[in-house]
């Protein structure tokens, strides 16, 4: 049977939690149709960068269920479903399957440290589930022995039907090339600062980071490295290289976090032991957020300000003519801001906005 396709900029996805430290499965649902908008492949919920560890079970599978939903089929979801205990992460690999998860996102075995044959043993009774599985090597989170998973344990990984895919995060090009040189498993880049060169070699795009504040950029440099535009590629790395790196100033999640609330998609709130950007790493990550063109802030705010009003001022005449002056009016002040990841969700929901309220005063 042949194996699911991965390709592109998959979103490790942040979880936002409101100020009584809720999940906002709203605000899930409006991060998932800004992806859709904007390119990005597939979501993967419940990982590190979405503070897996601090979710309760029903949380995990809600948010699973959440972006299944919004999704509707249009990206991949990728469900995180790792567990150190082999029982608890075949039940998540279930759960996620029940959920409509297009995919499984499950790490190697981490702080009991097993072997190469544990961890074969490991995938093996989660790939009985039945669900497509991309594994992930991330020795630096995991231990196993000091190395991750072998080129050859990898290899025999992928002779299981279920798994298509694997997220290589050991930070080694060398590596990855090794495992392209015994088998074809579909390798991505689990380092942002990494996508580039490891889709040099016949990587297929990475699970990102950056994608959470940058998704278009993300999403187009994985395209266009896909295309062979290596040059263009190039120049796109280095304008969101300085961002890549300032994703881990600090532990994941806690940049991103700070930089998304900086740009206004989410609220800087994080669950215990992950606590909020210190004051001294502040400054680098705005700088770098300027310089990559991602913090407008005020100037988005402005346009949000002034399309919103123009909408409830009353467009009043006929059907066709009102729903055209709106529609230009939005359009005129949000569309040369084409750089906003929030642009299209904007426009969206500002037109939507200005429909029901006309709708209210009779001007359909």
């Amino acid at each position: 049977a042949s194996k699911l396709q991965i390709s592109g900029s998959y979103v490790a996805l942040v979880t936002p939690f409101t100020d009584k430290d809720e999940v906002d499965y709203k605000k899930i649902e409006e991060l998932v149709e800004m992806h859709v908008e904007n390119g990005t492949a597939g979501i993967v919920p419940c990982g590190t960068t979405g503070e897996n560890p601090t979710l309760t079970d029903e949380e995990n599978i809600k948010i699973i269920e959440t972006c299944v939903k919004a999704a509707k089929k249009r990206i991949q979801v990728v469900a995180g479903a790792g567990a150190n205990n082999t029982k608890k992460a075949v039940q998540a690999a279930q759960a996620c399957k029940d959920a409509g998860a297009d995919c499984i996102l499950t790490v190697i075995p981490y702080y009991n440290k097993p072997t190469q044959d544990g961890m074969y043993e490991h995938f093996k009774a989660v790939a009985e589930v039945g669900i497509p599985m991309m594994l992930y090597n991330i020795p630096g989170r995991c231990g196993c022995g000091g190395g991750g998973m072998t080129s050859a344990t990898i290899a025999k990984c992928y002779e299981l039907p279920p798994v298509c895919s694997i997220k290589e995060a050991t930070g080694s090009v060398d590596f990855a090339s090794e495992i392209r040189s015994v088998c074809d498993i579909q390798i991505v880049s689990g380092d942002d600062s990494l996508t580039l060169p490891l889709m040099s070699i016949g990587c297929k795009g990475v699970v990102s980071v950056i994608a959470n504040i940058a998704p278009k950029q993300m999403a187009d440099l994985c395209k266009t490295m896909k295309e062979g535009d290596v040059e263009k590629a190039q120049k796109m790395h280095f304008e969101i290289y300085k961002v890549c790196k300032g994703m881990f100033s600090e532990s994941n999640p806690i940049p991103v976090k700070a930089a998304g609330a900086y740009m206004g998609l989410w609220k800087n709130n994080l669950r215990l032991p992950m606590t909020p950007l210190r004051k001294e790493n502040e400054a680098a990550l705005k700088a770098a957020l300027k310089e990559a063109g991602l913090l407008k802030k005020k100037q988005l705010s402005t346009a949000f300000s002034t399309a919103l009003n123009g909408s409830r001022c009353g467009f009043y005449g006929s059907r066709d003519a009102s729903k055209r002056i709106r529609t230009q009016h939005i359009k005129a002040h949000v569309t040369p801001l084409n750089g906003s990841p929030r642009l299209a969700v904007w426009l969206k929901r500002l037109t939507d906005s200005s429909q029901r309220l006309s709708t209210a005063r009779g001007v359909a």
